[in-house]
């Protein structure tokens, strides 16, 4: 046993380089994936949070009767949900003089109290001397918003004359306007749970059966109001009769609605049974209509922009995946190959073959571990800055201390099973081998002509080092092949983030939400390059050191011996680019196709030029990190005898 951990501990020194490998590809891929997916679980958990402590209504039910809802119908409604769980109103848009300005404004009517969609308050101004105080709408991108202390008058002759689209009705035409005017003075701004959108609130002037748009561009083809108002229904002057103003609004909330999250599929069944159930008891559809929060623009955009990021996220982890999955094969296969004469002694003292898999298993395993720490951390922060970015498009509710792990551990298992399996394919391959094969050195690869030296007229051209360069290329095809497919998923990375900027910047779709996964996407990507380049090309200049110790032997300047190397990275990295674009066309297609916007040929023709530029970036920096290693090479130790 003293023995075995000797070993072990050998191993995780002589192969820290590629130990800091996995650990960086888990952090880069776990950490980006999870913190993506993580990011729409706390929108929803918070969401869910928001509507419980709000007691945002499940309902709103508008009559389609002259006379409103009758006392006997409210009391049904509240004897099924309870007293607290309905709310009595009435809602309307007309258009008032604000501050000598004409303005669409959303009239609320209540009666008693709200105990249904409880607002936030955001300002208040109590030393205001006025007989009648409201509550305003908080200002956004859309509603403008109403100063503290501002007094509006209320001229309900009017108002009702806009809604009838007939004249003045005959009732009121012989009563004063005095009598129909009541000033009422905004004290208290508050924040709706109905209305969290910053981009504007649809009128009611778009029509009864208007859709409302998932995608927060589309509600700028809408008629938005400008202000919103709250007001008590005693305001009302008594002249009115119920057929005119009447009680026509019920805003319901479900009892028991700690039983599911907002908007999962049990909600949506539960939510459709009583929707069926209130319709009938209060006459059918032909009497009321039953609006949900489905047909709620705020939720219903951030619910389908959460949906939208998440299938991103979706599209995107596969590439991650895939890159990571082979980079770690790559490494862990190249790992014990090298260690042919430790797993030959070890064999040799009788250790069977389990336990010397086991060795390099528990090395990857503890670099995915210290991966997924660091994963998690960085997890979060992704996560954290996406919800910040949210409320670039809505008044977000507090983030939910609920922690989010599912996206996180789904991906990181992932990780932890392909690594597992790599690691012991590639064991389970050389330990079933004898250790006197195992104790000689392995055959270097036969030498023979490559394709482009059957081309004179390109081969004659090229001059000896590109010669050398190129039979080295082609000569390790499996090398070769596992770099081309690593950058061109990388490179597909790349534009598709550098894709959905181009969305946001010049095509019009304003989504803040968007644009910052997009600026992660190519973040990560860059950094997977940069990793995936690293790797593979310090794998490469471990097998050849001999190699690059007969050049160093020979006369050749630390220039040219990098240079060497150089080549092959940035020739197998330009392979890989090329390959790039197809993979980066599908990729994009499918992104734009979960997301329901943006086009392929939409795309911006630079961004098909700039992606190239970031991965040759990358790789540049790798190269520069490499430079001291290749150089440094110890002649004499890398020339011994390996017998």
């Amino acid at each position: 046993m003293k023995t075995y951990l000797k070993t072990l501990l050998r191993v995780f020194k002589k192969h820290f380089t590629r130990l800091l490998s996995i650990i960086f590809m888990v952090v880069i891929s776990v950490g980006f994936i999870a913190g993506i997916g993580s990011a729409v679980d706390k929108i929803n958990y918070s969401l869910t949070d928001y509507y419980r402590a709000q007691n945002v209504s499940d309902f709103i039910i508008k009559s389609k009767k002259d006379g409103g809802f009758s006392q006997s119908e409210i009391d049904e409604v509240k004897a099924r949900y309870g007293e607290n769980n309905v709310n009595v109103g009435m809602s309307l848009d007309a258009e008032i003089e604000i501050d000598g300005e004409t303005q669409l404004v959303r009239l609320y009517f209540f009666d008693g109290e709200q105990t249904v969609n409880r607002q936030t308050e955001r300002e208040v101004k109590e030393d205001v001397e006025a007989d009648i105080k409201i509550c305003a709408e908080e200002g956004d991108n859309k509603i403008k918003g109403v100063p503290l202390g501002t007094q509006i008058e209320l001229n309900f002759k009017d108002i009702l004359t806009q809604l009838a689209d007939g004249g003045t009705p005959p009732v009121l035409t012989a009563i004063p306007d005095k009598m129909l005017t009541k000033t009422v003075t905004v004290t208290k701004t508050v924040l709706s749970p109905l209305t969290f959108g910053v981009d504007g609130e649809p009128s009611y002037k778009n029509g009864e059966d208007v859709e409302i748009p998932d995608n927060i561009n589309a509600v700028n083809e809408l008629i938005t109001v400008d202000n919103i108002l709250y007001l008590p229904f005693d305001i009302v002057p008594t002249v009115f009769s119920q057929k005119l103003l009447p009680k026509g609004d019920l805003y319901v909330a479900l009892d028991n609605r700690n039983v599911f999250n907002a908007f999962g599929k049990e909600y949506k069944s539960y939510l459709d049974g009583e929707q069926s159930a209130l319709t009938e008891m209060l006459g059918g559809d032909e009497n009321v209509r039953a609006l949900t929060l489905y047909d709620n623009y705020s939720f219903n955009a951030l619910v389908s922009y959460g949906a939208k990021v998440r299938g991103i996220c979706i599209v995107l982890m596969i590439a991650f995946l895939l890159v990571t999955a082979l980079v770690v094969l790559s490494t862990m296969t190249r790992l014990i190959e090298e260690e042919r004469a430790q797993v030959a002694c070890l064999s040799t003292l009788g250790y069977p073959s389990w336990r010397i898999i086991f060795k390099y298993a528990l090395f990857a395993m503890i670099g995915c571990g210290i991966g997924g720490v660091g994963a998690y951390f960085v997890e979060m922060g992704v996560a954290t800055l996406l919800y910040v970015v949210f409320n670039y498009s809505f008044t977000m509710p507090p983030m939910t201390p609920r922690i989010t792990l599912w996206f996180y551990l789904a991906v990181f298992f992932g990780i932890v099973l392909v690594t597992l399996i790599s690691t012991v394919l590639a064991g389970h391959k050389l330990t079933a081998d004898k250790p006197a094969n195992l104790l000689r050195p392995k055959a270097p690869k036969a030498g023979k002509k490559v394709f482009l030296e059957r081309i004179p007229f390109i081969w004659n051209l090229l001059s000896f080092k590109y010669k050398s360069t190129t039979r080295n290329v082609l000569r390790y095809m499996s090398r070769f092949l596992m770099t081309v497919i690593a950058v061109a998923f990388s490179t597909a990375l790349v534009l598709a983030g550098l894709a959905l900027l181009d969305l946001c910047l010049f095509h019009g779709i304003n989504s803040p939400s968007v644009m910052a996964v997009a600026v992660v996407v190519v973040v990560f990507a860059g950094l997977l390059t940069a990793v995936v380049i690293y790797t593979l090309t310090n794998i490469n200049i471990s097998e050849r050191n001999r190699e690059i110790a007969t050049l160093m032997v020979l006369g050749y300047h630390d220039r040219e011996v990098a240079g060497y190397i150089y080549r092959e990275v940035y020739i197998d990295t330009a392979v890989g680019i090329l390959f790039g674009y197809p993979l980066s066309a599908l990729l994009i297609w499918a992104v734009f196709g979960v997301m329901g916007m943006g086009t392929l040929g939409g795309v911006s023709w630079f961004v098909w030029l700039i992606a190239p530029f970031v991965v040759l970036a990358f790789t540049a920096f790798v190269t520069l990190l490499l430079r001291r290693k290749i150089i440094k090479i110890d002649m004499n130790e890398s020339l011994k005898a390996i017998e």
